[in-house]
């Protein structure tokens, strides 16, 4: 299974969370899923850190970054195809990382972690618990 990780989802797999639920650490682990994080995620981490809103991560975008590298994650690229079909969402969700987040997913075939109540009011693949 293809999955692409919401920014809280990897900020708490790096920080080894709690918050994780076990059917999520599984997954995460389960080595025949590939796992995913958008390049939308480190802006979205990059400007929460500068406006001193990014609680609980320390290092800010570059240890981010880094910490994607010591997993085995790839760094999905935001694609034309992604801002696209941002455009024709409903607009249920005023987030517009979370926006281009499920657009991604919905694009890419991705199941999205997240916990974020909101997404799954799209006609996206979701998972949480």
């Amino acid at each position: 299974m293809k999955l692409l990780l919401d920014t809280h989802t990897a900020l708490w797999l790096f920080n080894e969370h709690e918050k994780l639920p076990g059917k999520v650490k599984d997954c995460l682990l389960d080595e025949g899923n590939t796992l995913h994080i958008s390049v939308v995620s480190a802006w979205e981490v990059a400007i929460k850190t500068s406006l001193g809103k990014l609680s609980g991560f320390n290092g800010g975008v570059r240890t981010f970054l880094s910490a994607i590298g010591q997993f085995p994650i790839d760094l999905l690229a935001v694609m034309p195809r992604h801002v696209e079909l941002v455009e024709s969402l409903p607009f249920l969700h005023r987030d517009p990382f979370d926006r281009l987040l499920v657009a991604a997913a919905i694009t890419e075939n991705m199941t999205l972690l997240t916990a974020d109540p909101h997404i799954h009011k799209y006609a996206v693949a979701w998972m949480w618990q």
